[in-house]
């Protein structure tokens, strides 16, 4: 089993900045994919950025420019620095990693979620 711990979440007005952190421990082999996604109230849940495998970032359109995941490899820990915080960006933040028990079992795991919200 994996746990992943995030932290970091809160009420920020706009044009502020949040950073997220997210630590996983546990039966780990290898993590093949960790990131964020988020889920505001009646809309579904959507990318908002991640680490690949090879180790490349993928950020969605909508945060470009703004926010920055980074990660702490020997930490198992990922984390986003939001800069320029809008209110299209409250949500809940989930955590997700694609992790590698073993060479032949892998197991997606979610966090428990970290409100942001951003609002004057």
């Amino acid at each position: 089993q994996v746990q992943l711990v995030e932290s970091g979440g809160g009420l920020v007005q706009p044009g502020g900045s949040l950073r997220l952190s997210c630590a996983a421990s546990g039966s780990i082999f290898r993590i093949n994919t960790m990131g964020w996604y988020r889920q505001a109230p009646e809309k579904e849940r959507e990318l908002v950025a991640v680490f690949s495998p090879g180790g490349s970032t993928n950020h969605a359109d909508s945060v470009k420019g703004r926010f920055t995941i980074s990660r702490d490899s020997a930490k198992n820990t990922v984390y986003l620095q939001m800069n320029n915080l809008k209110p299209e960006d409250t949500a809940v933040y989930y955590c997700y990693a694609d992790i590698l028990h073993s060479p032949w079992r892998r197991t997606d795991y979610w966090g428990q979620g970290t409100q942001v919200t951003v609002s004057s």
